[in-house]
């Protein structure tokens, strides 16, 4: 039988860059090599394409560097379903794509941009659509679909990086009446804790959006509660799945960008200590975020316990989590009896299974 050639896109325009590398390394040294074939394309941060004809087990970092690198595209359209030579010619027969694993975090990849081009290009990818991604990576839009569906959320408000430009005392002012402090401020489309200042006073507000807005046209700014942080895994299309939660005990102030990747100071607790009932309810909750923002294949669902009400509270939902063997979402599922390699398998399965069940959609209308 022959092999699954599965390409696994890295790398891409984004602040999570870096993190994205670290997340396809494992996945192309995790994956089955007698049922799968490896096809490393990696993006540069300007934007190219590249891929190469080195071992299978290349590092990621490697790659973008590569002496053997040919620049190469992904056409939108059915007929080629993989990777083309940019002087035009096609890499080769063998080089058709049979589903891609898109490990892009952050804008240009978890977006809805690259879903868009592989629906175009009608080849099978793991994760969510456009619709979902595009949803859950704007965090302003995903917290109005989250109170649409009756979910349970901090208070938000946001404004747009040309506002801020013109008008910042009077959005300054708007902030201090209604979230107050301290409150968090965040780049409405990015994700890895890139771009978040926890600020306490006006001074330290007006220099959290500032920087924000250098990554993105639209700032969030999020209501600061003293919380405990949760995490937990979403597995599915139609009919998904929740791990059991896992419990974020941050080493720093909060959960930032340093705490995450650098210092190594945070500690989990997973599974994290809830009763059944506590437990029943999270899993619930995060079903039904994945599902308010029509969702598939995996999703990572963020939840705040608030220390002094107990509420449950849902703060975001990220479509392309971080995918390292020591990463919150494969660590979770781990904890709920499904390994890395199964996992991805899973993924694999679930991309494949999506994507025929859309084929069935009729494209075209006939009046008689």
């Amino acid at each position: 039988m022959s092999k699954i050639r599965v390409g696994v896109i890295f790398g891409g325009r984004s602040g999570e860059h870096e993190v994205s590398l670290r997340s396809a390394k494992s996945i192309i040294n995790a994956l089955d090599k007698n049922k799968y074939e490896a096809v490393p394309i990696g993006i540069t941060k300007e934007g190219n394409w590249l891929t190469t004809n080195a071992a299978l087990g290349l590092l990621p970092e490697a790659l973008m560097s590569h002496p053997t690198t040919e620049a190469v595209a992904l056409v939108g359209a059915p007929t080629h379903q993989g990777l083309i030579k940019l002087n035009g010619q096609k890499l080769s027969s063998g080089e058709k794509l049979d589903v891609i694993f898109p490990v892009l975090h952050g804008t240009y990849g978890e977006d809805g941009t690259i879903q868009g081009l592989l629906d175009l290009a009608d080849i099978p990818y793991v994760g969510c659509g456009v619709l979902a991604s595009a949803t859950g990576m704007d965090k302003v839009v995903m917290k109005k679909l989250f109170v649409a569906n009756r979910l349970p959320i901090g208070q938000f408000t946001w404004c747009l990086r040309s506002s801020w430009e013109k008008n910042r005392l009077s959005i300054l002012s708007q902030i201090e009446t209604e979230i107050g402090f301290p409150c968090f401020v965040k780049p409405a489309n990015l994700g890895s804790s890139v771009g978040i200042s926890k600020a306490k006073n006006l001074t330290q507000l007006e220099k959290a959006i500032g920087l924000a807005a250098k990554y993105d046209r639209k700032i969030i700014i999020e209501k600061g509660i003293d919380a405990r942080e949760f995490e937990i895994s979403v597995l599915g299309n139609d009919l998904p799945i929740a791990s059991l939660p896992g419990e974020v005990i941050p080493g720093a102030e909060f959960y930032d960008y340093n705490d995450k990747y650098i210092d190594n100071k945070t500690q989990f607790e997973i599974p994290a200590k809830f009763p059944a009932e506590r437990i029943a309810e999270i899993q619930k909750l995060a079903i039904q975020a994945f599902q308010a923002i029509d969702a598939s294949g995996l999703a990572r669902v963020d939840f705040f316990l608030d220390r002094d009400t107990g509420e449950l509270l849902l703060n975001e939902i990220n479509t392309m989590p971080g995918f390292t063997s020591i990463s919150m979402y494969p660590r979770l599922w781990e904890a709920s009896g499904i390994g890395y390699v199964e996992l991805i398998d899973r993924l694999i399965e679930l991309a494949i299974e999506r994507h025929k069940e859309k084929s069935q959609n009729v494209t075209s209308f006939d009046p008689g």
